[in-house]
Order: C-alpha cells, then structure tokens, then sequence
C-alpha cells in the first residue's frame, strides 16, 4: 500500500474516525438549522403575527415620539368617517 504525498487532495489523505465523526455531526447541525430556517418562512400564521405585532410596535412608537401628529391624524380620519357617514345618509 502507497502512502499519500504531502501534496495530495483531502480526499485521497486517510482520515480517522473521530475526524469523520465531526463532519457528519457538522453536517446534521447544519442540515437542523436549514430545515428549520425553512419551517420558519413556510409558517404563514406565524408570520403574520410577527408582521402585526411589528406594526403595533411601530404604531405605538410613533405615537410616543408624536403625540400631536398622531391625534390630529386621528381627529381628521374620525372627521372624514363622520363626514361619510352623513353623506350617505342624505343620499
């Protein structure tokens, strides 16, 4: 039997069994966090929630950051519902 020269790919180097142990351990942990990366983003419900709950915490930090903007915001959307409201029920 030949032994591997100094300059020969990893492939042809024997290896043992600890070192093979450790990639195929490497390999499954990340092949885990794939699957599970993937799980994630095919679970609708989920991140639907996680989208609504990023636009409270927008909406409530906006609110905190301009307290005035946000109440005349919401003054005119009332207004304009009233306004609606009305109207139609002159028609």
């Amino acid at each position: 039997m030949s032994q591997p020269t100094p300059g020969a790919s990893d492939a042809a180097r024997p290896r043992d069994a600890n070192a093979i142990e450790a990639d195929i351990e490497a390999t499954r942990d990340q092949l885990a966090r794939t699957v599970d990366e993937l799980a994630a983003r095919l679970d609708v419900r989920s991140r639907a929630k996680e989208r609504a709950l990023r636009a409270r915490d927008t909406v409530v930090e906006t609110c905190r950051e301009s307290p005035p903007a946000v109440l005349g915001g919401t003054a005119a959307l009332v207004a304009a519902i009233v306004g609606i409201v009305i109207w139609r029920r002159k028609r």
